[in-house]
């Protein structure tokens, strides 16, 4: 009986003990709820603008998110023949005849898909120049540069090239995830509740479209640059100087100046000379006949007239 007693005594024990922990459970339970409903109730009490400046936060960062993850699945193939490459050069070539060799490099770069950009000429004798800027087409760079060098003799060439593929991709990422913040402010800006929410999100949709704006036009900048390179092409004439013969000194550059200006003003003196001669022979001519017979009237010898006067008195004779 003692026995049965204790065991009934334990199974009592173990009822009332299940029975504090589900008590102490259930008030722990109407302590968190509670919690929940007083977070719940600050929530609603937080005013338009913040809710509308977290929502925009948490939607700025899925689009980031998806704007990286967009541009990782798009990344262009980065290949040597696939990279975005600015070709640039430019190039000097002495040619007998400048305006023919000015219209052979216009076939050329027409015949490449590209047009002339620029075009100035000094002068038309032989020491005539002519500066050329080509735009062509980035795979037709090479053989135009080739095609301009074998149009006379090349006296310099400088290409240069520019790598800008790293620049094209994070710029293509930085416009999707401008985009998506440009479509997050157009909703906020739909659900805005008042004058003062209403003014906040236009100016912010205002700096984001203009971010963007500014974006795409470099985008637009590189491919231009990238699709078309530049090329400058100067055309010289046989007598035409170079950079480096402009730039000498030393005696005979002193000497052979002082004879070009010697021979210079001579040929300015012999045209003013013919210039003035008909006019010598127009006026001249009588002129010094004129002044030759006034000469020879002053030297001839006037007539001289004979002096009238009392016939001489003879002397008188004294007496003897």
């Amino acid at each position: 009986m003692t026995t049965i007693g204790a065991g009934m005594d334990g199974r009592a024990g173990r009822r009332r003990g299940a029975l504090l922990a589900a008590t102490a459970l259930t008030a722990t339970l109407a302590m968190v709820g509670c919690g929940a409903g007083d977070s719940g109730s600050r929530d609603s009490a937080a005013s338009a603008p913040e809710r509308a400046v977290a929502e925009g936060g948490a939607a700025d960062k899925n689009s980031g998110a998806d704007a990286q993850g967009a541009a990782g699945a798009g990344a262009p193939d980065l290949r040597v023949d696939q990279r975005a490459i600015i070709y640039t050069g430019a190039m000097r070539v002495q040619v007998t005849d400048v305006d023919a060799a000015a219209r052979q490099v216009s076939t050329v770069v027409t015949a490449a898909g590209g047009f002339i950009g620029g075009d100035v000429r000094r002068s038309a004798d032989a020491d005539a120049e002519a500066e050329l800027q080509l735009r062509v087409p980035a795979a037709k760079f090479a053989g135009v540069v080739e095609e301009i060098a074998k149009l006379g003799r090349q006296q310099s060439r400088d290409i240069n090239t520019q790598d800008v593929t790293e620049e094209t991709v994070d710029l293509e990422a930085r416009i999707i995830s401008q985009r998506a913040r440009v479509d997050s402010a157009r909703r906020l800006l739909a659900r805005a509740t008042s004058i003062a929410d209403l003014v906040s999100l236009e100016n912010e949709l205002g700096r984001r479209e203009a971010d963007l704006a500014s974006l795409e036009a470099k985008k637009r900048r590189l491919a231009d640059l990238t699709a078309l390179s530049t090329i400058t092409v100067s055309l010289a004439g046989p007598a035409a100087k170079t950079s480096d013969e402009e730039n000498e000194t030393g005696f005979l550059v002193g000497l052979r100046g002082g004879w070009k200006a010697f021979v210079a003003s001579m040929t300015i003196l012999v045209t003013v000379l013919g210039a003035l001669l008909p006019w010598l022979v127009a006026f001249g001519v009588p002129v010094m006949v004129l002044l030759l017979v006034l000469r020879r009237r002053r030297k001839t010898p006037a007539l001289t007239a004979p002096v009238s006067g009392p016939p001489p008195v003879p002397a008188a004779r004294s007496a003897p």
